[in-house]
């Protein structure tokens, strides 16, 4: 029996595009082309840095791991300094940061100088990975959230695709320069970056935490549909801030809790029974979307390439740039789709399909490796199931893990509750690009990827019980949906028949 999702939800409204929300989301977003060109240089650079440092594959796995382990400190570090800095504020400083980091490693005289330099730039990327996602929810237009809050992970492929063609461009430079550059080029975007995140206005869900009301409605009348929506919006946002309708000063009292006071208490300590299933759904997918194995597809597609035959390195570049060109065109596809059929259908369809094409990548390493001869079907096979993991994740789980975690959350609690998503995705990813290389060797190169296909499946099972459908919400709505688990649609029923009696009300007032 199919999902009922359509049948439990309105019908989606057609979003009208708001060309000055796009702007900012796409300024704000561009802090997620950081992460993406560190991960696509990586699947090139370490060959160099390997050899003209002369190290291991274990040090090559620390190295390419602790930049997701780092980034932890920096997401951590992210939620309270969004919720004192501002948003905007934030979003340089991972500019800034990644930039020093970015230097640090192209000047490296050795490896642990150039593991420090790998440290700031995780700390760099950790404050991108949670403000992108977070900004754009807060700013975007309720119809339109789906689409822009999907452009950091469009702009993550950017990156990784800039990575892949860096390498391409300068593999051909002597083996001690062609890292060096490939690292240190990636300051120039760190750079522009900084400058421009400069140019957006500041979430307006923040400035009314700090009490700023004529400045949030300023930004809400230009980032909204209409006046009415706007003030429509704000009224929402300052109940969930805890400030009086009746109060419309510019500037109003806000209580210390408003600056992030006591939100640990209430995000983990004693959380409600909503906030407990939200913190369970946001941790939850970061983690699964990570521990299906993604980011061993990128970092390690050259040795996956070899170990499926391809022995050329120009060959095993131009394979991998080809993963970047696909991912990238079908995260774009993607974003044009979670607004009209809604995150839960894409993310189970998405996971579908991931495990599918896992299965036969471990099918078909398994077949090569037990094969002293060319096994061309088999190769075949390697490749395309390659692009359509990259496809199958790009379309759902990859661009709604960002989607979801940074809609779900009340609004005092969505920043650390972000960064606290932000941290497993990133400890999940630093154990997988850790571990990869020895996992392989421990289980074969095919048994890996059967396990994260056993993983995957454990993940669909997971969002098909707690995830609810969140398009076409408010997020002063959605903390609603959440509270009964795998009852959420019980929930829906209940704020459906709520805004229909809110309609008949205003009905019978005009009348």
């Amino acid at each position: 029996m199919a999902d009922p999702i359509a049948e439990d939800f309105d019908p989606p409204q057609k979003p009208k595009i708001n060309k000055f929300a796009i702007a900012c989301s796409l300024m704000a977003c561009t802090t997620s082309i950081l992460h993406g060109y560190d991960i696509g240089v990586m699947s090139g650079a370490y060959l160099f840095i390997k050899d003209d440092l002369k190290i291991n594959d274990l040090q090559i796995q620390i190295f390419t791991g602790t930049l997701n382990i780092y980034s932890v400190i920096g997401s951590a570090l992210a939620g309270r300094t969004s919720d004192w800095i501002g948003r905007q504020y934030t979003a340089v400083l991972s500019g800034a940061i990644f930039f020093v980091g970015a230097i640090l490693m192209g000047v490296a005289p050795g490896y642990a100088f150039l593991m420090f330099g790998r440290f700031v730039a995780g700390i760099g990327v950790g404050y991108g990975l949670m403000i992108s996602p977070v900004y754009t929810a807060e700013i975007a237009p309720t119809l339109s959230r789906g689409f822009l809050t999907s452009f950091p992970e469009v702009f993550l492929n950017i990156g990784i695709l800039l990575g892949y063609v860096s390498n391409c461009v300068f593999s051909k430079l002597p083996a001690n320069l062609s890292w060096r550059v490939m690292l240190g080029i990636g300051a120039l975007p760190a750079i522009i970056v900084a400058i421009g995140v400069l140019a957006v206005p500041e979430s307006p869900r923040w400035l009314v935490m700090q009490g700023r009301l004529g400045d949030a409605k300023r930004v809400l009348d230009k980032t909204s549909a209409s006046k009415e929506e706007a003030q429509l919006t704000l009224d929402g946002i300052k109940e969930a801030a805890g400030i009086a309708k009746e109060l419309d000063d510019d500037v109003v009292p806000v209580s210390k809790k408003s600056d992030g006071e006591g939100v640990w208490k209430d995000l983990i300590l004693h959380p409600t029974p909503a906030v407990r299933h939200i913190l369970i759904a946001a941790l939850g997918i970061h983690f699964f979307q990570q521990a299906s194995g993604i980011d061993s597809v990128f970092q390690y597609s050259p040795r996956i390439f070899e170990k499926a035959g391809i022995k050329s390195y120009d060959h095993k570049l131009l394979a991998t740039v080809a993963i970047g060109f696909v991912k990238t065109i079908a995260i774009l596809v993607a974003t044009f789709l979670l607004d009209r059929f809604g995150r839960r259908r894409l993310l189970l369809s998405s996971v579908a399909g991931m495990i599918f094409s896992l299965v036969c990548l471990g099918v078909g390493l398994t077949i090569i490796d037990h094969h002293r001869g060319t096994v061309p079907w088999a190769i075949a096979l390697c490749i395309t199931m390659v692009l359509f993991n990259v496809v199958f994740f790009s379309i759902g789980l990859g661009p709604i893990t960002w989607v979801y975690s940074s809609e779900i959350f009340p609004l005092k609690l969505r920043a650390q509750g972000a960064s606290m998503g932000v941290a497993v995705n990133r400890i999940t990813s630093g154990v997988i690009s850790m571990t990869f290389l020895s996992l392989y060797k421990a289980i074969t190169i095919g048994g890996s990827f059967f396990l994260y296909a056993g993983i995957a499946a454990v993940s669909w099972v997971f969002f098909y019980m707690l995830l609810p459908e969140t398009r076409g919400r408010t997020l002063e709505d959605i903390e609603v949906l959440f509270g009964k688990y795998h009852r959420w649609k019980k929930a829906n029923a209940v704020l459906k028949q709520s805004k229909q009696g809110d309609g008949d009300e205003n009905k019978s007032q005009v009348n």
